[in-house]
């Protein structure tokens, strides 16, 4: 029975921040004027806040099997979220040029 848990806990912290990196990135790609800001802010802000969100989840909550090493860890719960975030922002959302945002008042 502890297995079914451990593997739904681990199953919902993937799963959250799978949605968390897709949204973030759909934020940064449209709302960031350079292509390369984007990727910076990808690659680098969104692994903090799994990470913040990894050490909650998992320590304080509880959720989640002991994977065994530490590189396990970060490339299950941070690598792998930010990746499958990506690529559904990519491939199954339209292009930010495509998205009208409202106009700002100045």
């Amino acid at each position: 029975m502890d297995a079914f848990v451990d593997a739904g806990g681990l199953l919902l912290m993937v799963g959250l921040h799978t949605l968390f990196a897709a949204v973030a990135t759909r934020f940064f790609r449209l709302r960031l004027e350079t292509s390369w800001g984007a990727l910076v802010y990808i690659a680098f802000a969104i692994p903090v806040v799994l990470f913040a969100s990894m050490l909650f989840l998992s320590g304080a909550l509880g959720l989640g099997p002991d994977l065994g090493s530490r590189e396990a860890v970060f490339v299950v719960v941070i690598a792998l979220p930010v990746i499958l975030g990506y690529t559904i922002d990519v491939f199954w959302m339209p292009h930010p040029d495509d998205v009208e945002l409202p106009d700002t008042v100045e």
